[in-house]
């Protein structure tokens, strides 16, 4: 079960630290350490996202527009947008997700090593991948 204080290692040397698990805010540091691949194309229908750029730079697509934010910036993704974000490593970000829901446990089961078949089935609430 995902805890507060869990580190999740991703591929090109990735971490996410969740910081805080509560019913209405999920707390993460990300920290970018590899090529800066974007993810698929998705969006949360019931979250939104606030980041907070620490070090490096993070890059995003929202709605089509990419952008870059630079350390000590700010943006916010709301609920339905569609978005993608990487960085231009070595970067990290502090990341709020209102509400949880089961974001922590979708990112516990992503980084585990092992994708169950009904990924996008079991964790629709929070996030549609637009393939």
């Amino acid at each position: 079960m995902a805890h507060a204080g869990q580190e999740l290692h991703g591929q090109d040397g990735y971490t996410l630290r969740l910081i805080s698990i509560e019913p209405e805010l999920l707390q993460m540091e990300a920290t970018y350490g590899g090529t800066g691949q974007f993810p698929p194309r998705h969006y949360h229908p019931s979250q939104d996202e606030h980041f907070e750029v620490l070090e490096g730079t993070v890059r995003t697509i929202v709605d089509g527009e990419e952008r870059s934010h630079e350390a000590g910036e700010m943006f916010d993704i709301s609920a339905g947008t569609v978005h993608q974000l990487a960085a231009d490593p070595p970067a990290r970000l502090k990341w709020e997700v209102r509400p949880a829901l089961r974001t922590a446990e979708f990112f516990e089961t992503v980084y585990s090593g092992e994708i169950p078949p009904d990924l996008r089935e079991r964790f629709s609430d929070e996030v549609v991948f637009l393939l």
